[in-house]
């Protein structure tokens, strides 16, 4: 690394680089919020079930963000185990009108807290409680009871009411993700 290379990481003003999962149940809605988060000329115009995982790139403040956007399938969810180690915070995506799956929705949030790769890190969790426009929605407040967040004491976590279709909701959560990610890495804005 250059000594131009070090002054501009040394006083903030460089990019940092930090890995997203994106996970949650099929049809929650992930692939629209990380598309929400895409600059005008990269943004899809057509939304598709992701089969396996997408690679997605974004930015916001002086961090670039690379989102690896799983599947939500039930025969795909075990790929999210291997993204857990390299990841620098995390985005649960849940449909808040899905009130027939939030048990689901537990589940796996339980089996990803205690992964070795998790629960060894103060990693944060960012959950988007989604399609809020919904008329059978749930409040975010009801869905963190039902998930038992407040349980969750060693990382630091944050649930956002939000509707990716409209955007409503969701940059206010991704600068509560890059704050807290900025602290764990100590960067400077």
């Amino acid at each position: 690394m250059g000594l131009f290379q070090k002054l501009v990481n040394l006083l903030g003003v460089g990019r940092k680089e930090v890995n997203v999962l994106v996970v949650g149940l099929n049809n929650s809605g992930k692939t629209t919020v990380v598309n929400s988060f895409k600059s005008e000329e990269d943004k899809m115009t057509d939304i598709v079930p992701t089969v396996g995982f997408n690679i997605e790139k974004f930015q916001n403040q002086n961090l670039a963000f690379t989102a690896f956007d799983m599947s939500g399938h039930g025969r795909y969810r075990d790929l999210w185990e291997h993204y857990y180690k390299e990841c620098h915070g995390i985005i649960f995506v849940i449909d808040s009108s899905d009130r027939l799956r939030l048990v689901v929705v537990k589940e796996e949030l339980d089996l990803l807290l205690q992964h070795p790769n998790i629960c060894q890190k103060s990693i944060p969790i960012l959950f988007f409680a989604n399609k809020m426009d919904c008329k059978d929605a749930l409040s975010s407040v009801k869905i963190a009871a039902a998930l038992g967040l407040d349980k969750i004491m060693d990382k630091p976590w944050h649930i956002s009411a939000s509707n990716a279709l409209t955007g409503e909701g969701l940059q206010e959560g991704v600068e509560w993700l890059t704050q807290q990610i900025r602290e764990n890495l100590n960067v400077k804005h």
